[in-house]
């Protein structure tokens, strides 16, 4: 895909993208495939996919009580747990407001673990990466943003998201929903967003401006983006994912870079 080519334009040292369509198969990509890169919070992507399989298996259940008093785990999926971004304190009552929280995915893999009895790493690498062949991404950190992978796995991620072999299509959907709708909130580097609509541990595109993703993007994109200049995006109008993971920090460039870039690999899937 020549539009791929963009990414070239950006002032970053390494860069690496993936178009996957709905079939799981790589129609374009542009530099090292295989180079790993830390994700940051496209970390939560991988991380809510082993909560939702845990739910599907019955290790664990949404309305179980993890994080503050009075919340639970469908709260902390979905940031509506009450707890702030980087810190234990809670500022509001669980269902109340969408606070997006990095602590809340550390409570939520503690109650994967917790339940499961296996380590929160160790279960994501069982119940995610072996299946999908995933060899080379490793959770190295925090369950919020720890991860580190490539191209060509996230490409198999990719491919998960939009035909389902490990979660039934019907939990994925609903994951793709609103969880708590109405809710404001604050979309990180992108400011308050009214309503601010996250499914569960999938951000939603819908209507929001400004956003990470391109104004071609469907309302029904979901995906997540990474303060390390990572982002992973899946349109089901437009059956494809888009992946491209960087090693410079999310900053304005990235807010001036990922919007149009994004419209334009949209724009050439449109003629194909």
């Amino acid at each position: 895909m020549d539009s791929l080519g963009n990414v070239q334009q950006w002032p970053v040292d390494a860069v690496a993208a993936t178009v996957v369509n709905a079939f799981g198969v790589v129609v374009g990509s542009h530099g090292p495939q295989d180079h790993r890169f830390p994700l940051a919070s496209v970390t939560k992507l991988l991380t809510s996919y082993a909560v939702l399989l845990a739910v599907q298996e019955g290790a664990l259940d949404w309305h179980h009580p993890a994080g503050p008093p009075e919340a639970t785990v469908r709260h902390l999926i979905s940031h509506t747990s009450g707890l702030e971004y980087d810190t234990p304190q809670v500022s509001a009552a669980p269902g109340t407001k969408r606070i997006y929280s990095n602590t809340g995915f550390v409570a939520l893999a503690d109650a994967v673990a917790s339940s499961s009895g296996i380590a929160f790493a160790d279960y994501l690498t069982e119940a995610v990466f072996q299946p999908l062949g995933m060899s080379s991404t490793q959770l190295a950190g925090s369950a919020a943003a720890g991860a580190v992978s490539t191209c060509a796995d996230l490409a198999r991620f990719a491919a998960e998201l939009q035909a389902p072999t490990l979660l039934a299509p019907e939990l994925l959907n609903e994951a793709t929903q609103v969880a708590y709708p109405g809710l404001d909130g604050i979309v990180p580097g992108f400011g308050m967003q009214r309503p601010n609509d996250w499914g569960l541990g999938l951000e939603l595109r819908d209507h929001k401006s400004p956003h990470w993703t391109g104004t071609r993007n469907s309302p029904e994109t979901f995906g997540h983006f990474g303060q390390s200049g990572t982002f992973l995006w899946v349109d089901p109008v437009a059956g494809a994912a888009c992946i491209a993971l960087t090693t410079r920090d999310f900053g304005q460039w990235s807010r001036d870079a990922w919007p149009p870039f994004s419209d334009a690999v949209l724009a050439e899937l449109a003629t194909r």
